[in-house]
């Protein structure tokens, strides 16, 4: 049985957007260790994967090995966030991710959870790669 709200209590405060005018959240330092997923892999391997899990710049899927997968994500993160010093708000990094898959959603975990984006709070940023490597 759902639970009902007391109708003494006040009614729940409803969303809203986030304020343009509101300060960013503090910039993440590159003080933190790269995670491996930043590693590049060899230039012809990156390139027989991409041909093959996307068309016309949209990926058709995403692959089920490790390997494979983390090139994808790197190739999603240098077209969704290519700025490391760029905040962007959830919603716009989820229309950014709409036109290159259909489940926004599941790439923006995996950009998070891989180390190659951060979040704090609705707003990400690229990860910043060390200066020997990197996508």
């Amino acid at each position: 049985m759902a639970a009902h709200r007391d109708p003494s209590a006040p009614a729940p405060a409803p969303a809203s957007p986030r304020d343009p005018d509101a300060p960013a959240p503090a910039a993440w330092t590159s003080d933190e260790p790269a995670p491996e997923a930043w590693t590049s892999d060899e230039p012809a391997f990156e390139a027989r994967v991409l041909s093959a899990f996307s068309r016309d710049g949209r990926l058709v899927s995403i692959p089920a090995r490790e390997r494979r997968r983390l090139v994808v994500y790197r190739y999603v993160l240098a077209r969704v966030l290519p700025d490391p010093g760029e905040l962007v708000h959830e919603r716009d990094v989820n229309m950014r991710l709409a036109l290159l898959y259909p489940d926004a959603a599941t790439l923006r975990r995996a950009l998070v959870d891989t180390g190659l984006a951060k979040r704090a709070g609705m707003t990400y940023q690229r990860a910043v790669p060390p200066r020997s490597g990197g996508s």
